[in-house]
């Protein structure tokens, strides 16, 4: 059970990690909003092309996030050369990972045009992509200096340089669209360039922290001409469940869309859905967050062969997780007029703003479990258990909330309302899933679920 030390403990690592969530989901609407001045092409192009770069990346992020309970454990363990082992091992699979991508994202027009797409959207996307795929190996050589620096407990620093990305980011936005301060003005594809060195900037001041910081001890650049075939084999065993995970959350939110675009009324209800949806994914944040800090402080307690402490920091996680939710859940139920204004304005239209409150409605049940699903996915990373939490996200996601919602939806007519309660029952059957999990593990936990890395 949740204790008074433990929620301090993991509310103190849990709100710099929210924040960083919080900043890195601010490039992303920083980026649209400056583009969307340069009108209607430009948006979709920008749309079309960060969608792409994102959903790749965000996959290889997944596969990453295997170096935070890696290091976790070794420094529950006590064991600094296994943690630096890690965090060094999860650089060379940035690169191994990284390098294809950001070549194949070169050829990116073709790929777009077969999908359908429009060949001025298309050729303008495939202009951003070859400026912001220079970004792709620094942003996951970051991730896995990030993975280091969370493994040990220390998210100030990644909080810090976050922020520092976020201004940079601006700034660059406005100095390569707009030309000022006697910069190119390159629009569209100013935004690429500008987020692939906001993402170099960002990797080498973290890099510069742990060269010469409190983590230089762990040396992690040490050694580091050669991988380790090894120790890199078993973090990517364990990183590319994590990574699947990743994307077929995020592939399940995309298809909901595509679903949505089907309905009759579909310019309406995909208006009200992306209201919701986006206003459900900045909440998401907290708990996501949350999850990551039980991750930290599970994958300790597991490191030092704490059972009690493993569980209680991973239950501890779920209960802060789902009580921000509840919170959140309220804002939405009974206040979704102010939620619709936020995004739509003060006079929205009346179809989309009446759609827009039911789903949101919807979305303060859904939200509860996803809370829920986010804290303990974390605390089961924390375990170094990634294969099973998969498998129940597959079927959760797409065999329960697809299918649920495409046939509430489409078949029995009960438009986006019925998707979203088909996703609702996803995520509730995940919930489910993942807690029974948890505590399973947390029961039979031994020796060699615990090893460190290598």
């Amino acid at each position: 059970m949740p204790t008074l030390a433990e929620v301090r403990a993991t509310l103190a690592l849990a709100v710099p990690l929210v924040l960083v969530q919080l900043s890195q989901m601010s490039m992303s609407f920083v980026d649209v909003m400056m583009v969307g001045r340069l009108g209607t092409e430009a948006l979709a192009a920008i749309v079309l092309g960060s969608t792409t770069f994102f959903t790749l990346a965000l996959v290889c992020v997944g596969v990453l996030v295997a170096v935070q309970p890696t290091v976790a454990q070794a420094v529950g363990a006590g064991d600094e050369a296994a943690a630096g082992r890690g965090a060094r091992q999860g650089l060379w699979l940035a690169l191994i990972l990284g390098v294809p991508f950001t070549v194949a994202l070169g050829f990116a027009e073709p790929v777009l045009l077969a999908t359908g797409q429009a060949p001025e959207t298309a050729a303008l996307a495939a202009d951003y992509l070859g400026a912001i795929r220079w970004g792709f190996v620094p942003n996951l050589l970051f991730t896995a200096l990030r993975g280091l620096c969370e493994g040990d407990a220390r998210p100030r620093p990644v909080l810090a340089v976050t922020l520092i990305g976020v201004a940079a980011n601006a700034a660059l936005n406005y100095g390569l669209m707009f030309g000022a301060w006697g910069l190119p003005a390159l629009g569209v594809v100013g935004t690429g360039w500008s987020s692939a060195l906001t993402m170099t900037v960002m990797f080498v001041a973290l890099a510069v922290y742990v060269r010469t910081g409190p983590l230089a001890r762990f040396q992690v650049f040490a050694g580091l001409r050669r991988p380790d075939p090894e120790a890199l084999g078993a973090l990517f065993r364990l990183g590319w469940p994590i990574g699947v995970g990743f994307g077929l959350e995020a592939g399940l939110f995309t298809a909901a869309t595509l679903l949505v675009g089907r309905l009759p009324d579909h310019e309406v209800a995909l208006a009200a859905h992306q209201i919701a949806l986006n206003a459900a994914s900045v909440t998401f944040m907290v708990p996501l967050g949350i999850g990551m800090a039980g991750g930290i402080r599970v994958g300790q307690a597991a490191g030092a062969g704490d059972l009690d402490g493993a569980a209680r920091a991973g239950w501890t996680a779920t209960v802060l997780g789902a009580a921000f939710m509840v919170v959140s859940a309220l804002v939405f139920w009974l206040r979704p007029d102010v939620v619709v204004w936020i995004y739509a304005g003060a006079d929205p239209q009346a179809e989309v703003a009446a759609l827009a409150a039911t789903l949101l409605g919807i979305a303060a049940v859904f939200q509860l479990f996803d809370g829920v699903q986010a804290s303990v996915a974390g605390a089961l990373r924390g375990l170094k258990d990634t294969r099973a939490p998969m498998l129940i996200a597959a079927v959760s996601y797409w065999g329960v909330g697809l299918t649920v919602g495409g046939a509430l939806g489409l078949a029995a007519g009960g438009g986006a309302p019925g998707l979203w309660w088909g996703l609702t029952l996803g995520l509730a059957t995940a919930a489910v899933g993942l807690s029974l999990r948890f505590a399973r593990q947390t029961r039979r936990l031994g020796p060699v679920a615990v090893a460190p890395l290598g």
